[in-house]
């Protein structure tokens, strides 16, 4: 496997008012390859979320070195981060994030006319992706006639459709009850078994126990990186 994402002594420090700031990754590191699945946890306050926030490009490193794909990510301009966040990064948010309004295929098909995809071509990508989590037969149905797990299933098909590099689920079963999580969980599964690489953001220890490698911060250090059995003898 390749290395996809490489951390280098990532710092990210937040000014919170005068001379008050807070080092919420403090001398980061960590490496993850293609077709990895990571779960990240820690407390409140850990830093995870800042992490995630990281690894998505939605924020750059106060100091140290981002790289994806062997680019670096923190020397890009909010246009150039905007572009690998839509090309390079699925995201599945527990709160799904649709729109009211357009039906699953239309929410769907959204990051592909971000990307420039042709009509036709995105309503067949967003046709298969929906297929690919089991909602062949509610494509045209809006967010509002559906269920939770059927709104999260949605939100990982819209995900998925752009083919990205990193599928990055933060708290994906938090608006769930367990049983629908449990059968959310079981798609991420698959969708890591057919070769994606995923990143799970979570507190909760039976879903991290999941993946295959469990990283644990703790006052924006990581405290233990360990693979699959480990963390389950460590937790």
């Amino acid at each position: 496997m390749d290395e996809l994402i490489e951390i280098t002594d990532v710092t990210k420090t937040y000014d919170m008012g005068v001379e008050v700031q807070v080092k919420a990754l403090d001398n980061v590191s960590i490496s993850i390859r293609t077709g990895e699945y990571v779960a990240i946890m820690g407390p409140s306050g850990s830093g995870k979320s800042t992490l995630m926030n990281l690894i998505g490009c939605l924020d750059t490193p106060s100091s140290g070195s981002y790289k994806l794909k062997g680019c670096e990510i923190g020397s890009m301009g909010d246009d150039e981060l905007a572009h690998i966040r839509n090309r390079e990064i699925g995201f599945i948010f527990q709160t799904f994030n649709l729109l009211p309004r357009t039906d699953a295929l239309q929410n769907v098909e959204l990051p592909l006319i971000y990307s420039g995809v042709p009509r036709r071509e995105r309503h067949e990508r967003a046709k298969v992706a929906l297929e690919s989590v089991g909602l062949g037969d509610r494509m045209h149905h809006r967010p509002n006639e559906m269920s939770g797990g059927q709104r999260q299933r949605v939100a990982i098909a819209r995900a998925l459709v752009n083919r990205p590099s990193i599928l990055l689920a933060d708290e994906p079963t938090g608006n769930l009850d367990s049983k629908t999580g449990d059968e959310i969980m079981e798609v991420v599964d698959k969708l890591h078994a057919s070769g994606n690489t995923i990143i799970l953001v979570t507190h909760e220890e039976d879903l991290a126990l999941r993946a295959a490698r469990v990283v644990r911060l703790r006052d924006g250090h990581i405290v233990s990186d360990v693979r699959n059995a480990e963390a389950a003898r460590e937790a």
